[in-house]
């Protein structure tokens, strides 16, 4: 499990660091920097996947996704009695993301790449490193990079060696130096972060891939759109907890049942009480669809060690948001949930559940900052 989280540099994430429970709701007004915590999330993913500098090109390069405000606040400015101006840097740039848990943690350093690479808005990896425990020190430290130098310690004896010299600077130690031997810990933890689940992008509208015939295979997992939907619904009913599925669609909407009709391509129905037929998956309003398609992802046979939601609460029906929020207290309890909400309804029927860990967001000057909360220690690796 994830117990802390760290942003440094990242658009309204001056210098964040935020403790992660088995189930933690973000909270806060509109732009309070509850999507950027999102999408951190969602970076640190990308890099066990190699995708890490192509993301942050699509969301506009470096100097797009960096702090834009000044590199530290005078007392004056906080107080209101000087403006706020940029002053000459102490620092070079930098955009930080980590995590860490009772067994791994993983940090990684960004910066702006040397005068003479041709792609100017890409970041380079200048600093990585993975330990044991919550906290980076000396002792604890398994894997670092440095430019483009890796080293990994030797597992037997406890000694270092240099895995590679020239890994380039768009390349994670991640996914380029795990190894069975002495990279072990790193291989376990590039798959573990390449199961991370993300659900942010589940389509209802009229074209949504959901309400259309799918061809039907083993799907233990749904995919991050929805289109799948059938083939997971049944892969639930046949091997996984098909039980638990209906007593969730029965507490949405009473007297309902869902199934999946055809052998080649299946077709979600609903049942419902009173009616002479089903209604199809095309026929069900964006809202009922939106909760078959969260019902399906929380309830997935194969749960991943964490999953994170971004608004689940979109086009659904204020009468829905009990519900779901039983539904994710249930889940909860096999896998870690992370859920960033705005709905007040959710939130308050989520703070009935004694384990339910919430985060604040607010800002100050700019700067996304947690309300009512010390934050954890944590230490990043030097450059």
């Amino acid at each position: 499990m994830i117990t802390r989280l760290a942003v440094a540099g990242y658009r309204s994430l001056r210098e964040v660091v935020l403790e992660l429970g088995q189930l933690t709701l973000i909270t806060g007004s509109n732009g309070s920097g509850k999507s950027s915590l999102y999408r951190s999330l969602r970076l640190l993913s990308e890099a066990a996947q190699g995708r890490l500098i192509a993301t942050l090109a699509a969301e506009g390069g470096l100097l797009s996704t960096l702090w834009a405000g000044p590199e530290n606040f005078s007392k004056s400015m906080i107080c209101g009695e000087t403006e706020i101006t940029g002053t000459r840097r102490s620092a070079p740039y930098s955009l930080k993301l980590g995590f860490s848990g009772a067994d791994f943690g993983y940090a990684i350093d960004l910066g702006r790449p040397e005068p003479m690479y041709p792609f100017q808005r890409d970041p380079e990896i200048k600093v990585e490193a993975m330990w044991t425990g919550e906290l980076l020190g000396r002792t604890n430290l398994f894997a670092e990079r440095r430019g483009p130098a890796v080293r990994l310690r030797r597992a037997d004896s406890g000694e270092w060696r240099d895995a590679m010299t020239n890994l380039l600077a768009f390349d994670s130690m991640v996914t380029h130096c795990a190894d069975p031997t002495d990279g072990l810990e790193l291989l376990l933890m590039r798959e573990r972060m390449r199961n991370w689940r993300f659900y942010d992008n589940l389509r209802t509208d009229a074209d949504a891939p959901a309400r259309r015939p799918h061809v039907m295979t083993y799907t233990p997992v749904l995919g991050s759109d929805g289109a799948d939907l059938a083939a997971a619904i049944a892969t639930i009913q046949a091997i996984g907890d098909g039980e638990a599925f209906g007593d969730a669609i029965e507490d949405a909407f009473p007297g309902s049942a869902i199934h999946v009709e055809g052998e080649d391509y299946g077709v979600v129905t609903m049942h419902q009480r009173g009616l002479l037929r089903p209604f199809e998956a095309k026929e069900l309003s964006d809202g009922t669809l939106r909760y078959l398609l969260l019902v399906t992802a929380l309830l997935s046979p194969r749960p991943p060690e964490i999953m994170i939601l971004n608004e689940p609460e979109a086009s659904l029906h204020p009468s829905l948001l009990e519900a779901l929020a039983r539904l994710l207290v249930e889940a909860s309890r096999r896998s870690q949930i992370v859920l960033v909400s705005h709905s007040e309804r959710l939130i308050a029927a989520l703070r009935q559940s004694r384990g339910l860990n919430e985060v604040a967001l607010s800002k100050r000057l700019g700067e996304t900052q947690i309300e009512d909360q010390d934050p954890p220690h944590w230490v990043w690796p030097k450059r």
